[in-house]
């Protein structure tokens, strides 16, 4: 446990510190680059990203070794992932803009074809009598164990920077998202930041590699913007929170993963994200599924209280035993069944209620239709005046108001 306390507080040494701050940093990019290729309705792109890395982080290593190198300098690392990256996701929008292919087939077409190649080259990466190998298959799934002090500083400093290029780029990014044909109108270029989009998705990916790993990062790209919508549906907010909330899964993915030699830390932060997700699906005040069970639970009481109101101002007996009990509690039926002076009054207001309510659907059929409403008197949803007509047309036909 103090192992833990000292690890998330940056307490564990400085790489392991730098570590944890490189990784919170990434996350945060991811999240928030991750908020709007969601709201673009292109999250699974990140996927064809990621996979496609492989070939090019394969053929760097390749290349570096061949040159005399131990083949993984993480520059060289992750331009060769770059680079393979973007043809990929050339590819990809060649498919879907050249074709009539899909793009979800286009992405399944690239996806699988790249990562592949990859695979065939990781292959022969181990029979090759140079470079070091060892390792090198820690991309596919994140290692932070062992990681280079500079490796650190570079994840940590690039993923800053994507973060800025985030920030200074979002109001195009939401125009686009929104409303492309206003964000053309405001004079923004729907290519270029689309363009811009990807690429910095690209970027996230490329740097999380040693993190995450390929076959992960996708999920800290998707899986906090996902978690965020549950909270709010602001787009800022919305990118903030996902930023949140990738940052924190980063950052407790990486403190567990030093705790022990040989733990993933893409498995980790994914977990730990995965996690985030399930408490914003249930405790989201506006949309998780705790909030709607008792938005549910009080709905069926008011409609219960009501329908048991009116039963008491016709007259009617009350089979069922909630609606039952839920008058007993609100106080309108006594101990003995008996209806009590506040339960006539409430039982007179609801039926003088639903006679509004009738005659006003009637007078009004359009205007009724989007007016909230039926189990709220409907005093307080229109204006006096009408109110006052309706009580006067009722007054006529006998009805007390």
């Amino acid at each position: 446990m103090d192992g833990f306390l000292s690890a998330l507080l940056l307490q564990a040494g400085y790489n392991t510190a730098l570590v944890t701050v490189g990784s919170a940093l990434l996350g945060a990019s991811a999240g928030a680059i991750g908020g709007f290729v969601l709201l673009r309705k292109r999250s699974l792109v990140s996927d064809a990203i990621s996979h496609a890395t492989l070939p090019g982080l394969a053929l760097a290593f390749i290349a570096m070794a061949a040159l005399g190198g131990d083949g993984r300098w993480l520059p060289g690392l992750m331009i060769g992932a770059a680079l393979s990256a973007a043809l990929g996701l050339l590819a990809l929008d060649w498919l879907a803009s050249r074709t009539r292919l899909p793009e979800d087939a286009a992405i399944g077409a690239v996806l699988s074809v790249f990562f592949g190649a990859g695979v065939v080259l990781m292959t022969v990466i181990q029979t090759l009598p140079m470079g070091r190998q060892a390792g090198i298959a820690g991309y596919l799934l994140g290692s932070t164990a062992g990681m280079l002090r500079s490796e650190a500083e570079i994840i940590a400093l690039t993923s800053a920077l994507v973060g800025l290029a985030i920030f200074v780029l979002r109001r195009p990014f939401t125009l686009v998202c929104f409303d492309p044909e206003y964000a053309l109108v405001r004079g923004v270029n729907i290519r270029a930041a689309d363009l811009a989009m990807m690429a910095l998705l690209l970027a996230v990916t490329v740097i999380g590699l040693k993190v995450a790993g390929l076959v992960l990062i996708v999920a800290l790209t998707i899986i906090p913007p996902v978690a965020a919508r549950f909270w709010t549906d602001r787009p800022g907010a919305m990118v903030v929170i996902a930023a949140a909330l990738g940052a924190a899964a980063a950052w407790l993915g990486a403190v567990l993963s030093s705790l022990a030699r040989g733990l993933p830390t893409g498995a980790l932060i994914v977990l730990i994200a995965f996690a985030l997700f399930l408490a914003s699906l249930l405790l989201s005040p506006r949309r998780g599924l705790v909030a709607k069970a008792l938005q549910r639970h009080r709905f069926r009481g008011l409609v219960q209280e009501r329908q048991g109101l009116l039963a008491l101002a016709r007259g009617a007996p009350i089979y069922d035993g909630a609606t039952l009990r839920r008058l007993k509690a609100r106080g309108h039926v006594g101990a003995e069944g008996a209806t009590t002076p506040k339960g006539r009054a409430a039982a007179e207001a609801a039926m003088r209620d639903e006679a509004r309510w009738s005659l006003y659907r009637r007078l009004h059929p359009d205007e009724s239709v989007s007016t909230p409403g039926g189990l709220r008197p409907l005093a307080e949803i229109l204006p006096a005046d009408i109110i006052g007509e309706l009580d006067s047309r009722l007054a006529v036909r006998g009805v007390q108001p």
